[in-house]
């Protein structure tokens, strides 16, 4: 069961805001019982983003909440994680985020062979009328699969 990779959380709009590209895996420095409450699925990466700081790179403003289970460490739910990724992967992130308009977003956290990791993608913010063509694309390709799936009946 360890060798298999559960998803823990997604963070759904970071592709509703923004076009992520160049998806890479790294892992998360954790204290504590924050694993076990990760495995509790008590984890968001709702409004996270990743910030790249003396060739380090962090996980801001991820939720995990404390483990109900300690009594001794308490630790803030909000506070920044450290990412672990090669340092050749960090300076390429840091040139095209040194561009103008991207950023870093984490899209997934999930278990893989027991190691909690994130998937962190460039991001570039969406107008409105990206927007709108998104989700104008979703629709019709829902309308397909719905045709398709009573055709086949």
């Amino acid at each position: 069961m360890d060798n298999e990779m559960r998803v823990i959380t997604t963070n759904k709009k970071a592709y509703y805001n923004f076009f992520i590209s160049d998806l890479v895996e790294a892992g998360v420095v954790l204290k504590g019982s924050e694993v076990k409450s990760v495995r509790e699925n008590g984890m968001s990466l709702n409004e996270s983003f990743v910030i790249i700081k003396n060739g380090e790179i962090f996980l801001k403003n991820a939720y995990i909440k404390t483990y109900e289970h300690d009594k001794i460490s308490k630790l803030d739910e909000r506070r920044t994680r450290k990412l672990l990724l090669h340092k050749a992967e960090i300076e390429k992130f840091s040139r095209k985020v040194q561009e103008k308009g991207f950023s870093l977003m984490a899209t997934k956290a999930y278990f893989d062979k027991g190691r909690v990791k994130i998937s962190i993608g460039l991001a570039k913010g969406k107008k409105l009328y990206d927007k709108r063509e998104c989700k104008k694309q979703d629709t019709i390709k829902q309308e397909i699969r719905k045709v398709v799936k009573e055709g086949g009946r």
